[in-house]
Parts: structure tokens; sequence; C-alpha cells
């Protein structure tokens, strides 16, 4: 309990957010982190979990594949890298976008699959072509499945992010470490309640995002 004190001490001292090495600045390139390696995520696999999900082609490879790389230990996945690229961003950056593939390749296929077959028939009789469907029937439709595929990509890397300051670089796992290579556990506890507090904010600004989506949805329906 003293630990847990003297961390919210910590968090609520102003120079604990300043300078070049203060949470302030860790907690930003979190931020940065997460944003580029979901960035990159979702541009290799929402195309190809969109094309899944409408043309229903090599779906049983895509869930194999995510399933397999889901099972991938992350910590070695960023030591493996490293050994070849050296410390910095490049290796926990590559970790960072294969966790989060897996996620938002399912919440991909997995919206498209979920629009009612009846509707996309109907769309396909008023003369749309096959991408007007896609884009302006079954990713609309199924934009909160969608987005839940990335809500849960961004809740996975934010909380894995940390591990990036094992090959050097920054974000809130170098106080982390810190804390614990020098015992100085309400650093480290600090750190921990920073990433905690941030994944949370997260949770609730997507589950926000997905309601409005569902009550614009079903008020347009």
């Amino acid at each position: 309990m003293n630990y847990l004190i003297e961390a919210v001490e910590l968090l609520l001292a102003p120079e604990t957010w300043t300078g070049a090495t203060g949470m302030g600045v860790r907690l930003l390139q979190h931020l940065q982190y997460t944003a580029l390696a979901v960035a990159l995520a979702a541009m290799i696999a929402l195309p190809v979990g969109l094309a899944v999900g409408h043309w229903g082609v090599g779906r049983g490879p895509a869930v194999m594949i995510t399933g397999v790389v889901r099972a991938l230990p992350t910590l070695g996945l960023i030591t493996l890298v490293a050994l070849f690229t050296g410390l910095g961003l490049t290796a926990p950056m590559v970790a960072l976008v294969i966790l989060a593939v897996p996620s938002i390749l399912a919440g991909a296929y997995s919206g498209v699959e979920s629009v009612d077959p009846p509707v996309v028939d109907a769309a396909t009789a008023q003369g749309m072509s096959t991408w007007q469907v896609l884009w302006r029937v079954e990713v609309p439709l199924g934009l909160p499945i969608i987005i839940g595929g990335l809500r849960l990509a961004v809740l996975q890397v934010v909380a894995t992010a940390t591990l990036a300051a094992y090959v050097g670089s920054g974000g809130l796992g170098a106080p982390l470490f810190l804390g614990l290579r020098t015992y100085d556990y309400p650093l480290l506890l600090a750190a921990s309640l920073v990433v905690i507090v941030l994944a949370i904010t997260l949770e609730i600004v997507f589950a926000l995002t997905q309601r409005v989506l569902r009550r614009v949805l079903r008020g347009t329906s």
C-alpha cells in the first residue's frame, strides 16, 4: 500500500511530467507507437479482411493465420527481430504490427459477413457493382464490428508497447523498466498506472464510438 501511495504522489508531482524523459514525453511516445503500429497493421489487415468477408474466399487460411499469429510470444518476437535490426524502434514496431493484425483482420471479415444477405441481394438487384455493394452497403453496416477489431488491436498494442523499452526505445516502458532495474517500485507502479489509465480511456472512447455507430445505423435502417 505504501508503494501505491508513493506512486500516486509521484504522478501528482508536476516535475514527473516535465523534461525530456518525463512521464508526459513518455506518454506521447507511447501514443505515437500505438498509433503507428495500428495504422500499419490496418493497412495490411483491412483490405484482406474486407476481401475475405465480401467474396468468402480464403476465410479458412485467414482464421488459421489469425490463430497462429496470436500465439506468438511478443517479447520473443521483439528479441528475434532485434537480432537482425539492432536496438531501436524497428524491432518492437514489427512485433506490435504483427500483434495488431489478427484483431483487425477478424473484425474486418466478421463485419462484412454480419450484413444480412437479403440486404446485399437488394443492393445488387438495384444495379450496384461489387465494389459499390462493399463500400456503400457492407462496410457501413459492418462498421461497428470493424471498429471493434480496431478497438481490440489498440488495447493490445497499448498494453504491449511497454516492451519497446526492452530494446532501447522510449514510451511508458522506459520508466517502468528503469524502476524495475533500480528497485524503484513507486516509479514502476506509477508507469504501470499510466498505462492502465490510458488503456481504460481508449477503451471508453472506442466503446462510445461503437455505441454511436450502432444507434446511427439503427436510425437509418
